[in-house]
């Protein structure tokens, strides 16, 4: 399976929340590739610059040490990702989201994460809800 981790679910993930225990051996299997999406550093530096956020190292540093250390791969953000903006339906406000479900449509990831709103778009996901 090919996954992509909301920003949330990586978090929760690198700090061993209670939330994922039930996610757990579909994170950690080697036959499983699981990506964390550039956009997700994007917003967790915003979170942390407004302040909602608190990270041990910036999150430049902290988040691609956290990323390799799991062996989950980067996405980058790309044109043909962006793209698909434009015929995504109008259910989520978050550009963040947004987007992240945009990559995952295009790169046929599975999207895991725990927004109800999220799991409301065609994308194959592992809702946390």
């Amino acid at each position: 399976m090919r996954l992509l981790l909301d920003t949330h679910v990586f978090l929760w993930y690198i700090s061993g929340d209670s939330r994922l225990v039930s996610q757990q051996t579909t994170l950690r299997d080697p036959a499983n590739e699981v990506f964390l999406s550039a956009v997700s550093v994007w917003e967790a530096t915003i979170k942390c610059a407004l302040g909602k956020l608190s990270l041990p190292a910036t999150p430049a540093v902290y988040l691609r040490m956290m990323r390799e250390r799991h062996a989950i791969e980067t996405l980058p953000l790309d044109e043909a990702s962006v793209a698909r903006l434009a015929s995504l339906p109008d259910l989520h406000r978050d550009p963040f989201d947004r987007i992240l479900v945009c990559q995952a449509l295009e790169h046929n990831l599975t999207f895991m994460t725990a927004d109800k709103i999220v799991v409301a778009y065609p994308v194959s996901s592992i809702p946390l809800v």
